[in-house]
């Protein structure tokens, strides 16, 4: 018999959210490695950023909303959702300072050693200074939108994860000057670091917030700019869903994802020359306090950083790309089938190619003899090929089965789009379980052998 946990005392767990933390501090450790290849920990360090923000999106916005609802009850690990957000915020706080402690102090400078610049438009010479007003003016400002604050124009509603400027003007009203506030967003449509054409290997960037921002009197004829700040809302993005008392699961699913980029706030970032009382300003708008507060010295936002991980530089500043190797128990019998009836086939992904599997399921779709397939797909879109192996199964006459898991955390939107593409196909598509996400990976394949009917399983972990 298998004892209850609450049998055990909180010394015996640890608590979920901070564990979670110690995991992300491995990916920052990565980062702040000067053994590992330059781009590779400017990788991480861009990575250490885009849990954070998936971090507070779910996890810490439903701790706040158990103090909201003033749940007092102490989980396993002995703490209440107030002792376990102060927890969360110690050590956030800890996490950030390392992190752009590393960017301003090891990466930038190294980076720099590297022909990789980032350079602020004060630094530019005349050339660039021209070619860069170009390039405002013929790409930047047609997509801006200045948004006053005013008792005529409240705050606007920030979508999540957007950088924005908040801009502190001074304005003739009256005969008197008046102070106002207005908010631009930067776009996010556009390359968030600019590339200043070069004749040689060089690689200078200039920040699009900081092309924005020194063009802002452009924006605002007729006033005095008295100085501007970037910061970012991070917004409550869990989906809440009764299964139980929904008809229609999709759309459900697609109302709540149009509600997302809405959510309540739930951090706020600023640059670390925002001055007090802006920031209590912002915070007040949002309706968030001083604990949702994280002041940073360095890119707010800085996952668009990956934009230079991903572009053509020496191959020492990454490291070597690694090769997955074909499953070894399947390199000598093309019919996997075949391989399959002499024995089950163990493979051990990424070491394993995972090419294998899509063999397996686009020799399941050609096969005469297959009958059916059936198949869970958690991420439609993280292998193409699989979605046309299923669509062509259903061409070629057989009767395919697909569950789809909608509620793939920040996929919903890209796994409803494909579920309507294989419905269209002719493929049975089922939307989950009601109480459960289907994470795993499964694959019956019905086969007509010369024995009889068999079935051809692959099982995974999520």
């Amino acid at each position: 018999m298998v004892a209850a946990v609450t049998q055990f005392a909180p010394e015996h767990f640890l608590n979920r959210e901070l564990s979670w933390l110690a995991f992300n501090q491995r990916v920052l450790d990565e980062a702040l490695d000067p053994a590992t290849p330059l781009l590779e920990r400017v990788k991480f360090f861009c990575i250490t950023s885009s849990n954070l923000d998936e971090f507070f999106e779910v996890r810490v916005a439903g701790i706040k909303q158990q103090i909201e609802s003033e749940v007092v009850e102490r989980s396993v690990d002995g703490l209440t959702a107030t002792e376990c957000f102060r927890a969360i915020n110690r050590r956030v706080r800890e996490m950030v300072e390392a992190q752009f402690r590393c960017w301003r102090e090891q990466l930038v400078p190294a980076l720099a050693e590297n022909g990789i610049r980032f350079l602020d438009v004060a630094e530019l010479g005349p050339a660039d200074r021209v070619w860069l007003e170009s390039y405002f003016q013929t790409q930047v400002w047609p997509v801006l939108t200045p948004l006053g604050l005013d008792p005529a124009h409240p705050f606007p509603q920030l979508l999540n994860k957007t950088l924005n400027l908040i801009v502190q003007l001074e304005v003739l009203r009256n005969g008197e000057n008046q102070r106002r506030l207005a908010v631009v967003q930067v776009p996010r449509a556009l390359p968030r670091l600019v590339r200043l054409p070069r004749d040689d290997s060089r690689q200078d960037y200039v920040f699009l917030a900081h092309i924005v921002g020194h063009f802002l009197a452009d924006l605002f004829p007729g006033t005095s700019l008295l100085g501007h700040w970037q910061f970012r809302v991070t917004r409550n993005s869990e989906l809440y869903i009764d299964e139980e008392d929904t008809a229609n699961l999709i759309k459900a699913v697609e109302e709540e994802l149009h509600n997302r980029r809405k959510g309540e706030g739930v951090r706020l970032e600023v640059s670390a020359d925002c001055p007090p009382d802006i920031r209590a300003e912002l915070l007040a708008k949002l309706g968030l306090t001083d604990a949702d507060l994280y002041v940073i010295d360095g890119p707010i936002s800085p996952v668009r950083l990956m934009a230079i991980v991903e572009g053509d530089h020496s191959p020492e500043l990454r490291d070597p790309p690694f090769i997955a190797r074909p499953a070894p128990a399947l390199r000598e019998q093309p019919d996997l089938f075949a391989a399959i009836r002499e024995r089950d086939v163990l493979l051990h992904h990424p070491f394993d190619s995972f090419s294998s599997v899509v063999e397996f399921l686009a020799q399941a779709a050609d096969d005469p003899d297959v009958l059916a397939i059936k198949m869970t797909l958690y991420r439609t879109g993280g292998d193409p090929r699989i979605v046309g192996a299923l669509m062509n199964a259903v061409r070629n006459g057989k009767q395919v089965t697909a569950v789809v898991e909608l509620k793939a955390r920040f996929d919903e939107a890209n796994n409803i789009a494909w579920a309507r593409r294989l419905e269209e196909a002719g493929v049975h598509v089922v939307y989950g379980l009601v109480g459960y996400k289907v994470h795993g990976k499964m694959t019956l394949v019905v086969r007509r052998d010369a024995d009889g009917i068999r079935r051809y399983v692959h099982l995974a972990t999520g």
